[in-house]
């Protein structure tokens, strides 16, 4: 019986022993500075989480795009996670409202009307290669070979907005126009809501439309691709710098988990954040707040524009 107890003894010392030396070692990983350890599991019931996207590209460009955050959320988070193109701005904000995504990518404006809607709750955005800025901002552009050089000059010619949730495709420009005595509504020839960036772009490199309305990170994008021509897709009127798009959880998933996701995201590595390339030339993602977005919600405000039910976005 001595024996026996000698070896239980010997036995239980060995496994405390490794149980602090393996606490060692992570304490010593998670102090690192090259790495981030987060622990895999707490996904707060979820078996696969789901991202959505509101379309400012083609759909399947989109989702190739997204692929690399796909497979870094899904590694660090330890579930699968799924993401769509939603069809409109619309329908990514009744997704979420109806706990159909947990996650979603949305503009400013699209966002403030999902806090309104869905409870969505802002956690990052993109600060820019380029600028070392969260900010971005809308733009008007003109082909080269409409005869337009001012704002003035786009009375009486056709005119494309991006979709009615859009910030820079829509809220800011149609600000910037009434603060230089121009009527969306009533002083264009024509004007339609396109879709997406991409068609408002289009729209005006071929001619369909004379003037539009994009943000300046789709319109570069698309010039060093070279799908548009800088040369005939014209930059006429810009606006103050506007909060960058942020990525949003449901606001009811456990505050442990959004915190989760949010670090995950905030410490992303560069390979993963240069795979991106529907994020556009992001060095790092930032932590926000719902309140970093109140210049977006006066803006809205002030032109009168609903943001209290998912209809808004599409009016």
């Amino acid at each position: 019986m001595k024996k026996i107890s000698i070896l239980g003894l010997l036995i239980g010392l060995a496994i405390v022993l490794a149980g602090c030396q393996t606490g060692a070692d992570s304490t010593k990983a998670a102090g690192t500075g090259d790495i981030k350890v987060f622990e895999v599991g707490n996904t707060a019931g979820l078996k696969v989480l789901k991202m959505g996207l509101i379309p400012a590209d083609d759909a399947a460009e989109m989702l190739r795009n997204y692929e690399p955050i796909q497979e870094y959320l899904s590694e660090k988070l330890g579930i699968p996670v799924e993401i769509q193109v939603t069809s409109d701005y619309t329908a990514a904000i009744e997704a979420m409202r109806a706990k159909h995504i947990d996650m979603a990518w949305f503009g400013p404006f699209s966002y403030i009307i999902a806090a309104n809607v869905a409870g969505a709750e802002a956690i990052v955005n993109g600060v820019k290669e380029s600028t070392g800025s969260a900010t971005y901002k809308s733009v008007i552009i003109v082909n080269a070979n409409s005869g337009i050089e001012t704002l003035e000059d786009l009375k009486g010619k056709t005119f494309a907005f991006v979709d009615p949730a859009s910030t820079s495709g829509n809220l800011i420009p149609r600000k910037m126009l009434i603060e230089n005595g121009i009527d969306p509504d009533e002083d264009f020839s024509t004007s339609y809501f396109a879709g997406t960036h991409n068609a408002v772009q289009y729209a005006i490199a071929n001619g369909k439309v004379d003037a539009g309305a994009s943000g300046d990170n789709v319109h570069q994008r698309m010039i060093d691709s070279g799908e548009i021509s800088a040369d005939v897709n014209k930059i006429i009127y810009e606006s103050e710098p506007i909060p960058g798009s942020p990525i949003v959880v449901r606001g009811d998933l456990p505050a442990e988990f959004k915190q989760k996701i949010q670090d995950i995201l905030v410490n992303m590595d560069q390979q993963t954040i240069h795979e991106v390339d529907g994020w556009g030339g992001i060095a790092r993602y930032q932590k926000v707040t719902d309140s970093d977005y109140d210049v977006i919600r006066e803006t809205a405000k002030i032109l009168g524009m609903d943001v209290t039910s998912a209809e808004a976005a599409s009016k």
